[in-house]
């Protein structure tokens, strides 16, 4: 009875492992199913991962770059260019544990390096926390946005606002807080363009 009972605990628990990993991409399930399960296969060499990745694809563009709305093909808003070019050796590297060229506090600065040239430097680009507004692949929202650009900023502002009448004005006709402010660095208090 005992026996019976580990080999259907077993079977459940790796049916609910292999449903949670099914919508997982292979290097998330990789990683979990080696802490769960013993003598689970090693992940190929980031080369021949990246090969056969990018045989899926059409030439020179990722099918991730694509998604699917209303059962068309609809190609993102904006795309990294090294995404979407398959230049994954760009920012990735397949023999450090992070798997990027640089910390992921610095990875931007790489081909980004004058993002930071003013005075005034807003703390995400300060601190190269990039991926808080921006998404490294591809986005629905221009510049790689992760939100609206209306809407980018509240995420993390959410504290009263110095003339807050008139910044109410600004939101309710539809401009962006980027409408005067630079997102980056300004030379002005406030990055006031």
């Amino acid at each position: 009875m005992a026996r019976a009972l580990g080999l259907g605990t077993k079977f459940v628990m790796i049916t609910f492992v292999i449903g949670v990993l099914h919508g997982c991409d292979p290097i998330t399930v990789h990683k979990i199913s080696t802490t769960i399960l013993d003598g689970a296969p090693s992940m190929p060499p980031a080369d021949q991962y990246c090969q056969e990745f990018n045989k899926k694809d059409a030439p020179g563009e990722h099918s991730a770059v694509k998604s699917t709305a209303g059962g068309i093909k609809k190609d993102m808003v904006s795309s990294h260019p090294p995404y979407k070019e398959a230049r994954c050796y760009d920012c990735h590297d397949g023999s450090t544990d992070k798997g990027l060229i640089e910390p992921p506090d610095r990875l931007c600065f790489v081909c980004h390096p004058d993002i930071k040239k003013k005075y005034f430097v807003h703390g995400p680009v300060a601190t190269g926390a990039c991926l808080q507004c921006h998404d490294p692949h591809s986005s629905r929202e221009q510049a790689l946005l992760k939100v609206e650009k209306k809407k980018l900023c509240f995420v993390c502002h959410k504290e009263k606002r110095i003339a807050e009448a008139m910044h109410q004005k600004v939101v309710d006709n539809g401009m962006a807080c980027t409408d005067c402010h630079d997102p980056h660095d300004g030379d002005v208090k406030y990055f006031l363009r």
